[in-house]
């Protein structure tokens, strides 16, 4: 097990700069759209402008006829030479989804949703012959609410589906949950709702596709998390060998889960390249991806909680619906966000009873996937805004009553009421580091010699788990070509330095530099003497790639097993060119030593050299063998290694304004082993900032025809630097005993924290009133209504 206490030097434990900054931060790095081909033509798409419409196409040949147009297609031109998608998890019983075609098949079912693909040879081009075009539609009733798609009479998005518009139904109870709620001394029920909001990457998403007729086989470049996936995704597609593919993960300028997803308009530039045998791009500009990249975290719920007289929490309860678009994402599906909120509701604290149950529907509405932290977010805000509650309605301190309820430390590894197992949670420990670091008793009186003057102050909590280092339950069971495994290849070079290949992507985490530092710490070579790839088929080993926070834990550890035995075939190729037994060497910094000698054997630089140029100076028979693979899956716990940590922070509400400024912002995280807290720091702060965006403003707005309402930069409240406050990090460490890393991730746990810790604070700074927030964004509309300056709305907005 690595020792997180003995940081070396640029290895494990050290904040070193991260890899690659140089070329990011000065223009250098070849992201997607810089990638240019010969032959190369550019693809466009007209979508549609309505949410649920039949529809026809005119004037094909014009469009055809304008300057520079290469092809124009409709899914009847892609159908021979493509398989549809299906996104569905075979081990989960009631999810089902229809077949989903590149372009659509004569009736548009979200408002964006790809109708005619238009390739020439500039995009401007491609976007001039769009307007050639002419479409006849025929508008069919729109389905945007979940609840209403399930209601018996409603209108089915798909007729072929026995199931109506229901695309999954989830649940699960454990304990008596009605013997315990009816002998609870405080019982208290409260309904929730969420908004849908997206990723808002800085580089958009897109595809670069060339299909070579010589060779029968395509190369795929994409901002990629999933290397491995696509590549299983694209042979599926154009019924080809996986060997045949490559794909190519591409500089990536973020993607939060955004791009682990298979859309319609990038496969169909990716058909396009095998019919026309030419590359062919697609980037999607902002416009076009707000109403096409996947949208997440919607849900409408109702729950309850409830603790007996001494404020012991007996059991949650939760019923809810989501709404994911018209199609399950392939090959994912829509629906783990659920999975984790029926299955984690009350995760921190030691509880009786259990019962969750859920309802996702087909809706006319973007399609519905992965967002950083999936349901985990989701989970502890449903989980912490019941605590807060229950601590006001019994009277007791949140921190005091969380403390109360806190599973014991004895109690480690557990599993929850929900059957999650848990390998060990630190939850008391990183509330006494986070009491250690700020006087709470301190902020209190602030906080009521501030409301004596009329501000409004408060402080909120959130405690949270967050998957990692995920097993195969959560994809591999049900069938979706997606590796719970990891590989890394490492190997020498003829002049000492090492080359290592790792299916892992980055896409802005720091994964590049995170794995050098393991092999480099396994090696004891400096960081400059190791070179990562990352993210080639064609080279690396078939890996499951970066989501669910499981790139350093799981990847991590491939590449330092790799590097392990990389150090004994060095060993033992030293031993065969020096004529020393193994048992008698060391190998430290680059050189070969006999033990208690001085004078060094040679260095790694002389071993490599004469192992590739001069092997007839070895011991007869022996073949030097100056590289390794090695792969890691994670089986110790199938359904993954939990993280855990806290969140605080302290807002004030302008109530003559109904603004909310977060003053300070506090986490302490428990990852295991750091690899390099500088990059785990910068991740955790970031994420942080996203789930400020959606706890305070952000949210995609639709009509009741299904109309997006706010599909662009001006509109979308992303958040701005000027708006953020201090954010502090503390880490506790608790190493996963699953692997020799001890790394567990983190890239995810920022923002699971985060939104519940703001409302949290907002409703605590708003507690004189008595009518706390149970809806984000928490806009200005919201906080009139908690301090009763204006009503609530009587329809849905």
């Amino acid at each position: 097990m690595i020792d997180p206490a003995k940081p070396t030097k640029q290895g494990i434990g050290d904040p070193v700069p991260r890899i690659g900054a140089r070329r990011l931060v000065t223009g250098t790095a070849r992201y997607l759209d810089d990638l240019m081909l010969p032959r190369m033509v550019h693809a466009a798409f007209l979508r549609s402008p309505y949410a649920h419409a039949r529809f026809s196409v005119r004037h094909i040949d014009r469009a055809r006829a304008m300057p520079g147009v290469v092809w124009v297609a409709t899914l009847d031109d892609l159908q021979p030479a493509v398989e549809p998608f299906v996104g569905v998890l075979h081990h989960l019983q009631s999810m089902v989804s229809p077949p989903q075609w590149p372009l659509a098949a004569g009736v548009a079912r979200w408002q964006g949703e790809p109708l005619v693909m238009v390739l020439a040879q500039s995009r401007a081009l491609a976007e001039d012959a769009l307007e050639a075009l002419e479409v006849d539609y025929e508008p069919l009733d729109p389905v945007v609410n979940p609840q209403q798609a399930l209601r018996p009479g409603s209108p089915a998005i798909h007729s072929e589906l026995a199931q109506g518009n229901l695309a999954y139904e989830c649940r699960v109870e454990a304990g008596n949950w009605e013997a315990v709620s009816q002998s609870s001394a405080h019982r208290l029920s409260w309904a929730m709702r969420t908004e849908r909001v997206t990723s808002v990457t800085l580089e958009p998403r897109g595809i670069v596709a060339d299909y070579d007729r010589g060779r029968e086989e395509i190369t795929v470049y994409a901002g990629t998390q999933v290397a491995h996936m696509m590549q299983s995704v694209v042979a599926g597609l154009l019924r080809m060998p996986q060997n045949r593919v490559r794909v190519v993960a591409t500089e990536t300028g973020g993607s939060f889960g955004l791009k682990i997803q298979t859309y319609p308009d990038e496969m169909a530039a990716v058909a396009a390249s095998r019919i026309l045998g030419r590359p062919v791009k697609f980037v999607a500009d902002r416009l076009e991806a707000f109403c096409s990249d996947v949208h997440a975290r919607s849900h409408e719920v109702e729950l309850e909680i409830c603790a007996d007289p001494l404020g012991h929490v007996k059991g949650f309860a939760v019923r809810g619906w989501v709404g994911i678009g018209p199609y399950q994402m392939h090959p994912r599906g829509s629906v783990n966000e659920v999975r984790h909120v029926v299955n984690l509701l009350g995760a921190p604290y030691a509880v009786d009873a259990h019962r969750a149950h859920y309802q996702v529907a087909f809706q006319n509405k973007a399609p519905y996937g992965m967002y950083r932290g999936v349901g985990h977010p989701l989970a502890c805000l449903f989980t912490e805004v019941g605590m807060d509650l229950m601590a006001r309605k019994i009277g007791m301190d949140p921190i005091d009553f969380r403390q109360l309820n806190f599973r014991a430390d004895a109690h480690q590894p557990h599993s929850l009421a929900s059957g999650v197992a848990m390998e060990g949670l630190s939850h008391r420990a990183c509330l006494d580091t986070w009491l250690h670091h700020v006087d709470y008793q301190a902020l209190r009186r602030i906080q009521r010699q501030a409301r004596v003057e009329g501000r409004y102050l408060g402080l909120g909590l959130a405690v949270f788990v967050e998957n990692s280092n995920h097993g195969s339950a959560t994809y591999g069971k049900g069938g979706a070509p997606i590796a719970a495994t990891d590989g890394c290849t490492v190997r020498m070079q003829p002049d000492g330095t090492v080359l290592a290949s790792s299916g892992a992507c980055d896409t802005g985490q720091g994964t590049e530099t995170a794995l050098t530092q393991i092999i480099a710490h396994a090696l004891d070579l400096p960081l400059s003497q190791v070179r990562v790839q990352l993210g080639d088929t064609a080279s690396a080993p078939i890996s499951g790639g970066n989501w669910g926070s499981r790139g350093t834990g799981v990847a991590g550890e491939a590449a330092l097993q790799s590097a392990l035995a990389l150090r004994q075939n060095l060993l033992l190729a030293a031993s065969a060119l020096w004529r020393v037994q193994v048992d008698e060497m060391v190998f430290e910094q680059g050189l070969f030593k006999r033990k208690n000698a001085a004078e060094p054997l040679g260095s790694l630089a002389e071993l490599s050299n004469r192992a590739f140029q001069r092997p007839d100076l070895f011991a007869p028979g022996f073949v030097p063998q100056l590289g390794a693979t090695a792969h890691h899956a994670q089986r110790t716990y199938d359904g993954g290694i939990y993280t855990n940590g806290l969140q605080a922070t302290w807002v004030e509400v302008n109530v003559k304004t109904g603004l909310v400024r977060v003053l300070r912002h506090w986490v302490v995280d428990d990852c295991g082993v750091v690899i390099n807290p500088a990059l785990a720091d910068e991740q955790l702060r970031g994420a942080v900032i996203q789930g400020l965006g959606q706890a305070l403003q952000e949210a995609c707005l639709y009509d009741d025809q299904g109309q997006l309402l706010n599909a662009s930069m001006t509109e979308y409240a992303s958040p701005l630097s000027s708006e953020m406050p201090a954010i502090e990090v503390l880490h506790v460490c608790t190493a996963t005993q699953s692997s020799q890393l001890g790394a567990k991730g983190v890239a995810e746990a920022g923002v699971t924290g985060a939104i519940a810790a703001v409302l949290n604070a907002v409703n605590d700074a708003l507690s004189p009133f008595e009518r706390p927030i149970l809806e984000i964004p928490i806009t200005p509309d919201r906080v009139f209504q908690s301090i009763g300056s204006i009503s609530p709305l009587t329809e849905e907005s």
